[in-house]
């Protein structure tokens, strides 16, 4: 039984009548010959009046429910609580139930309530266990020549920017169907999809993301074309304006966070569904401001911090769905969003990078899809990649 079958409120029973072969048996398996367990003429004379099994071996069989029913094979018992009520004696038979009281997502392991009741209806043991469940690991078959007919799905949100328009070129070359999201200008994105030998295989949706309804409009878009999502990539973006300190406000932390933290946190839980279907790959993007900060722009490399934890957070809440999060780290690029930066800047940066030159989009892009591709980099999630030509190295 896998842990995505099993449900709260699930239950099983195993039922064994004791014997005195099974007393005598645990006594020369555990070592415990205590004599009330083992002799009868012992037993005679103490309050209880005849043999009692030993309270262990009763609470054995909770294994046998746990090792052959619920969950079964692959099951890894860890944690058991046990009150011993009643003895049980030879000729006694116990009904051993356990009932599934809670699931735990990140770790993939269950709590059970395990009770055993004897032929009376009186309960002699009670306690809880814990149960992790140990995937199998089938063996894979080749079936590559099939994985070429498998049409996979992309969303990429702000794909008519400069990384996210290359994002869109890339995945598309690499058999992805992309719907992809705009808000203004979809020259870009309308130039590629005209070039394209089956344009359909290219979706457009527009929406403000900063309005209220802007994931709204996004989702519903998106369910008009699908219900299972290959990858998530949030390539959205707006503009970095150099602010010195003092004439920062909180709205320009605010506008920062709700695009570079918001946003992404809520598309990724809305389409939570959809990216569970699959081993889905969501990937962000960040910056290297955040290891080498640059003045006045302490607004977006606070958002992009805060973005960094959300792809770390989501990671391990989201691994439990098989749903990946990675983040992509470029430095300066050579984009439309950094179009105003000084030219000075740019050829310092260009002139203190090992490989001597800016980031392009394709370079930002190569990583993007790389990690997006769950047939490429399905072991990795929780992790960033930096792109900045050798600027910052761990």
């Amino acid at each position: 039984m896998t842990y995505s079958e099993i449900f709260i409120g699930q239950t099983a029973e195993v039922v064994h009548t004791i014997t005195a072969k099974d007393i005598d048996k645990f006594a020369e398996l555990t070592g415990d010959d205590n004599r009330l367990h083992v002799d009868a003429t012992y037993a005679k004379k103490t309050a209880f009046k005849k043999q009692v099994a030993h309270g262990m071996l009763g609470a054995s069989f909770i294994s046998t429910v746990i090792g052959t029913k619920l969950p079964g094979d692959g099951a890894l018992w860890f944690s058991q609580s046990l009150e011993f009520l009643l003895p049980v004696r030879i000729g006694d038979t116990i009904t051993v139930i356990a009932e599934v009281l809670k699931k735990n997502d990140r770790e993939e392991s269950i709590e059970l309530s395990t009770v055993i009741f004897n032929q009376n209806k009186q309960k002699v043991t009670t306690g809880n266990a814990k149960v992790k469940i140990i995937p199998f690991e089938k063996e894979l078959e080749d079936h590559s020549d099939l994985l070429e007919d498998v049409q996979k799905t992309a969303l990429v949100v702000g794909a008519s920017g400069g990384i996210g328009l290359e994002v869109t070129k890339q995945l598309l070359q690499e058999g992805f169907n992309v719907i992809g999201h705009y808000n203004r200008n979809k020259t870009g994105l309308n130039h590629l999809k005209n070039s394209l030998k089956n344009p359909e295989n290219l979706m457009l949706i527009q929406s403000d993301l900063t309005s209220d309804s802007g994931v709204d409009q996004v989702l519903e878009s998106v369910n008009r074309y699908t219900d299972t999502l290959d990858a998530l990539v949030y390539t959205s973006s707006p503009s970095i304006p150099n602010i010195d300190f003092q004439s920062l406000d909180w709205q320009d932390f605010a506008i920062q966070i709700k695009l570079h933290v918001e946003i992404p946190f809520l598309l990724t839980q809305r389409l939570e569904d959809h990216l569970s279907h699959k081993q889905a790959g969501v990937v962000f993007i960040t910056t290297q401001s955040i290891e080498q900060p640059f003045a006045k722009l302490a607004h977006y490399t606070t958002a992009k911090g805060a973005l960094l934890g959300l792809t770390k957070s989501l990671a391990t809440d989201l691994a439990s769905k098989k749903i990946r999060v990675n983040a992509v780290s470029p430095s300066i690029a050579d984009t439309d969003l950094n179009a105003d930066l000084p030219k000075k800047i740019k050829l310092l940066t260009a002139a203190k990078t090992p490989l001597k030159r800016l980031a392009a989009p394709e370079d930002i892009a190569q990583a993007i899809v790389f990690l997006a591709d769950s047939t490429k980099s399905g072991f990795i999630t929780g992790e960033t990649i930096r792109i900045n030509g050798g600027q910052v190295m761990w």
